[in-house]
């Protein structure tokens, strides 16, 4: 029997699977069905949420000054709470249990109090906030989840079928299970041994000798660097919504700048100009979305963010001919042309004409601000830049990542999306965080490689202004190491939904775009809700439909999509109007043979390779 099933078994026997009589919409990922009218809990995810909560609060219980408040109002979990926070001197018992009798025990605590009461062991409140909030009746304390979220304090809850989706989505580390006295005791358990481990991995360290302490403190050293080589990754569904209040909200994007990459160039497409230039949707360029977005925030809040428009030499000239057009619009656009602005040369191609990789486009932006624009943009006020990939249409400036990063002071935060292996399920997208190795990451999405990594790093990253203002005064600022995360103290990834890394690098992409999968609304790509799968689907378009004026001919309208797995197309083929397409399908004309696609056809998975099989 291995581990895993000893895990599973352990779980199965505390009845942490069976569930109440319904299950809210939002639960069902963690269900496994229904068995006499009882919705069962799907264990195997129950072991995921649980390990996930379990490493916050051991990441967390690594700080000697962080602390934990542990709510509860069942009283058979009494004794067992008890237990545990006497065990690991988190938190006092008479705290621990009797804290949460005050309403606005957290909004409050610093409020000055005056009373009488013969209740001696009444506690109003912490002379601090807690750094993390462990649930265990969530279905009694709404008022608790309330509060911890109004302060962004982490949540850790035992959670059921039957919670509603406003409480629900407060909670940042739910744990899917029925909340037996056994899988309580099971919860605490597994906190005490966690917490209590880490106390003793401290105790060892106070207690070796001068020797021993040198060796640590190499070893420490050692860890230390491999600690700059992994990323604490964090899903985007937990960090916390914006406020509510305008004022408050302008005051936060007044803090940022938008840095838009503009030297690809389309000649792989046939299309002589910048990248960003090529009509994506509905006669809109993938600048026109972006510009939208910013002015749409702009109006929205009353903010000022401007775009820098970083072109190259050979997109300079196109890109100032169209930037007429955004005069009237609420966004500064500044363009710099790269042969100006930085001493970077860029590599030349056998043509002549620049590229700009990926892998450049950090040390491109750098080398921007130690021209002087830094001091600039700090002189303005400004304090983070997202820096968006040139490739990536559908990037969102959004402003709950933003308000994330200012909240908790991080330096330097990248978007990441999972892999297709580990993107199937749409509960994984919010499991799968943690710290993870730097080699888990891959820039390269193409389908062959992409198996081997858990992500793929969008190239979208907000960077935090002053950390290179810092880095620069003390000469640490090395342009050829931006890649890597050690050059900043705190750096994070955030991971994105994949409708927010749609790359434009061939007219496959193209297709993807201008299908009915994606509609835009104030310049930000919206996933089509008719799409069951997470994922996009695949496809392939020959070596005929290479150039954009080819891809344009050979379609008379763009098909449907929305209920497409696959789509292989090879050889002479003509698609008319209002095609749908379903499954997997595959169009090869043989050579000398043209296939012509008729107007208002539906091919669900077929396989077509002459007239006849039309």
């Amino acid at each position: 029997m291995t581990l895993h099933s000893v895990v599973i078994q352990k779980l199965l026997t505390t009845n942490a699977h069976i569930s109440r009589q319904i299950a809210t919409h939002h639960f069902k990922q963690f269900t496994y069905g229904f068995r006499n009218k009882q919705a069962i809990i799907d264990s195997d995810k129950t072991l995921i949420c649980l390990r996930n909560a379990l490493n916050f609060i051991t990441c967390l219980s690594r700080d000697p000054s962080s602390s934990f408040l542990f709510i509860n109002t069942n009283p058979l979990f009494q004794p067992i709470i008890d237990e545990m926070t006497s065990r690991v001197t988190t938190l006092s018992p008479e705290r621990a249990s009797n804290l949460w009798k005050m309403r606005g025990f957290l909004t409050n605590s610093f409020s000055p109090k005056k009373f009488r009461s013969r209740n001696k062991k009444l506690v109003f409140g912490p002379t601090r906030m807690p750094d993390c909030v462990v649930v265990f009746d969530t279905e009694r304390k709404s008022s608790v989840l309330l509060e911890a979220e109004r302060l962004g304090i982490p949540i850790v809850g035992l959670v059921d079928s039957s919670m509603p989706w406003e409480y629900y989505k407060k909670i940042t580390y739910p744990i899917p299970a029925n909340d037996s006295v056994q899988f309580v005791y099971l919860v605490c358990n597994m906190i005490t041994k966690c917490l209590m481990l880490e106390k003793t991995k401290k105790d060892g360290e106070k207690g070796v000798g001068r020797k021993a302490r040198e060796g640590a403190e190499r070893t420490s050293e050692s860890k230390m660097g491999s600690a700059k080589d992994e990323v604490l990754v964090i899903p985007y569904d937990n960090l916390a919504p914006i406020s509510g209040d305008i004022a408050e909200n302008k005051q936060l994007l007044d803090k940022l700048v938008v840095v838009k990459f503009n030297g690809a160039s389309g000649k792989n497409m046939g299309f002589s100009g910048p990248k960003s230039l090529i009509e994506v949707k509905n006669g809109s360029t993938s600048l026109d979305l972006i510009v939208n977005q910013i002015q749409s925030l702009n109006s929205k809040y009353g903010s000022n963010v401007p775009l820098l428009l970083m072109n190259s030499r050979r997109t300079h000239n196109d890109s100032l001919k169209v930037l007429d057009k955004y005069s009237s619009s609420m966004v500064e656009i500044h363009p710099f042309s790269q042969g100006e602005q930085t001493q970077q040369e860029l590599s030349a191609n056998e043509e002549g004409e620049d590229e700009w990789y990926s892998s450049d486009h950090g040390a491109q932006f750098l080398s921007l601000l130690n021209s002087g624009t830094l001091d600039l943009l700090l002189s303005q006020g400004k304090e983070y830049a997202l820096v968006i990939n040139p490739d990536n249409v559908a990037a969102v400036v959004d402003p709950k990542i933003l308000n994330h990063l200012t909240q908790n002071s991080i330096e330097y935060c990248m978007e990441v999306t999972p892999t297709t292996s580990t993107g199937l399920m749409n509960f994984m997208a919010s499991s799968l965080q943690g710290k993870f190795k730097l080699e888990d990451f891959t820039s390269n999405p193409t389908q062959s490689l992409v198996k081997k990594f858990k992500f793929i790093d969008t190239r979208n990253m907000w960077i935090d202004l002053k950390a290179i203002k810092r880095l620069i005064d003390n000469n640490a600022l090395k342009l050829d190491e931006l890649s890597t995360l050690k050059l900043f103290e705190k750096s994070i990834g955030i991971t994105i939904p994949q409708s927010r890394f749609l790359p434009l690098n061939s007219t496959s992409d193209l297709l993807l775009l201008q299908s009915d999968l994606y509609t835009f609304a104030e310049g930000a790509l919206v996933h089509n809700e008719l799409r069951t799968s997470p994922t996009n689907p695949s496809i392939s378009l020959g070596a005929e439909f290479e150039k954009i004026s080819d891809f344009k001919s050979r379609f008379k309208s763009i098909p449907s999509i929305v209920r497409l797995d696959s789509l292989e197309v090879t050889g002479d083929v003509w698609f008319g109007a209002d095609i749908a397409l379903k499954g997997r399908v595959v169009i090869a004309a043989e050579p000398g043979v043209t296939l012509r696609i008729p107007d208002g056809v539906v091919l669900k998975n077929e396989e077509i390779n002459d007239p006849g099989d039309i």
